[in-house]
């Protein structure tokens, strides 16, 4: 059995392919440009943010916020690391849209992006009447590969890491492995053999593939 995970891993990531009997090759299916960006304020005070490359930008431009609102516990994570107040986390944009319309919508926020973004969380905050504005701090582009064989399994950590795989290979027969419910929903446009992360993390994605075929092989 061969897995493809389009994101390069670490190496305490690969060791829990160790023992496996899992073949594992891996490629960046996506590229991340961080961008140079000005920002006049001392001191923000509700910051959205909702992947660890608009965390790394935050932190490299040694920016000041109040309260950080996250998508995603390692995002989270590595911001506390760096000392700063995490107000609210979740999984998801959607439901961080939800959080703030329902608790924080008098207060004013910035959303760091990447010029790929999703558009669950700031369209819900237009709608709902909610003050933000948008700084781009980073710039996603796809690494497009093509790969001659086929794989068992293809581990997909973002929609746009499912479009680079898309655009040059065919999912066919293979088992779409998906970080989350927006990186399925993409992957649903090219084969209904899906299965989510129970905890969308890299390393529970990973737990889902080894349980998957291990539990396949028992059979």
């Amino acid at each position: 059995m061969t897995v493809l995970s389009t994101k390069k891993l670490s190496l305490s990531q690969k060791n829990l392919f160790l023992n496996t009997g899992l073949s594992l090759v891996e490629y960046d299916a996506i590229n991340i440009e961080f961008l140079d960006f000005e920002f006049p304020e001392k001191e923000i005070k509700n910051a959205i943010i909702t992947s660890r490359s608009s965390a790394k930008a935050i932190i490299e431009r040694q920016l000041k916020i109040q309260n950080c609102f996250c998508v995603g516990e390692k995002t989270a994570g590595f911001l506390k690391k760096h000392n700063f107040n995490i107000r609210e986390v979740s999984d998801y944009g959607s439901d961080l849209a939800k959080i703030i319309t329902e608790k924080y919508r008098e207060d004013n926020f910035t959303f760091f992006c990447g010029n790929l973004r999703r558009e669950e969380l700031p369209s819900v905050l237009k709608e709902e009447g909610i003050e933000f504005q948008e700084v781009e701090v980073y710039k996603t582009s796809l690494n497009k590969q093509s790969f001659p064989q086929e794989f068992d399994g293809i581990m997909f950590y973002s929609p746009s890491g499912v479009k680079s795989f898309a655009s040059e290979n065919k999912i066919k027969e293979s088992t779409a492995f998906c970080i989350g419910k927006t990186t399925a929903k993409e992957a649903e446009k090219h084969t209904e053999n899906i299965i989510i992360a129970t905890k969308p993390s890299i390393e529970n994605l990973i737990v889902t593939v080894v349980k998957h075929y291990t539990q396949k092989n028992l059979k």
